[in-house]
């Protein structure tokens, strides 16, 4: 019986190991740089797989543009330089995937810029379980020791600029965002408080409840590109408008000369009425 008891214990023993490995192993993660496919230079194509599911797909063109300190010629004052920065492709990227938060990481240059993007799933209306994702922050850490696009830089180091209550690319649950229009942020920086602007063109992303595999969501465009797709369409729908107008006008004609050609005619002679 003890044996038997033992064995049993072993075996209870054994099994809560398995089952606390299991529970503490991360879920296998993939990670790809599909910019390479993009028939557009700026644009990069990202991809965060869990366990052979992907789980975040972004794809957008972007820029920085990051004032930075330099000396003037007389040695003492300091002036201000702007560098443009372009996200070079083969960037390393990062990603992590969750029920209600997500986030995506890329960085170049071994780790001179590192760029990151953070998502919220949440319930915009309890009531309704009206639920939306957003952009709930953004992070830009470059180093102004970096010379390829920071010359001469007075005091050079690393730098975090961060986003400030960001709120964007609000996006129904269940969708991906996409936005052909430019999507401008300004980051603060730690370099004295200086101004970091970041723009965003030609986005589609979805870090949330993607169906398919490599596959996004049905598309919830931003406002701009609502209005422009009515400014292009407006023109259109006038054109057909007044169409119509002028169709009913001479229809309405027609059946007018119509009606009259079918009346009696009164003599235009008054003397012809005496007979009457």
């Amino acid at each position: 019986m003890e044996r038997t008891r033992s064995k049993t214990l072993d075996a209870r023993g054994i099994l809560l190991c398995l089952l606390s490995i299991v529970a503490r192993s991360p879920a296998e993660q993939e990670v790809e740089n599909l910019s390479g496919l993009s028939t557009n230079p700026d644009k990069d194509i990202f991809v965060v797989r869990e366990n052979g599911t992907t789980c975040l797909m972004a794809e957008f063109a972007v820029k920085f543009v990051v004032p930075y300190d330099v000396l003037a010629l007389n040695g003492i004052d300091l002036i201000t330089e702007q560098a443009p920065i372009a996200l070079p492709r083969g960037a390393e990227i990062e990603g992590k995937c969750g029920s209600n938060e997500a986030e995506l990481r890329i960085s170049w240059i071994n780790n001179a810029y590192t760029f990151r993007i953070f998502f919220l799933k949440e319930v915009q209306d309890p009531s309704k379980g009206k639920a939306i994702w957003k952009m709930n922050k953004m992070q830009f850490v470059y180093d102004t020791s970096e010379t390829a696009h920071f010359i001469n830089a007075y005091n050079p180091g690393k730098h975090t600029a961060n986003s400030h209550r960001l709120s964007a690319l609000v996006t129904p649950a269940g969708r991906s965002y996409e936005c052909a229009a430019v999507q401008t942020v300004t980051l603060i920086s730690s370099d004295h408080q200086k101004g970091v602007t970041v723009s965003m063109s030609d986005i589609q992303i979805q870090p949330f409840d993607i169906q398919g595999d490599f596959i996004f969501s049905e598309a919830y465009k931003c406002l701009s590109d609502q209005r422009e797709q009515l400014e292009e369409t407006l023109p259109l729908i006038l054109g057909v408008i007044l169409g119509l107008i002028i169709v009913i006008t001479l229809s309405v004609y027609h059946v007018h000369l119509k009606m009259t050609a079918n009346q009696p005619q009164l003599p235009r002679d008054r003397s012809m009425y005496k007979n009457m």
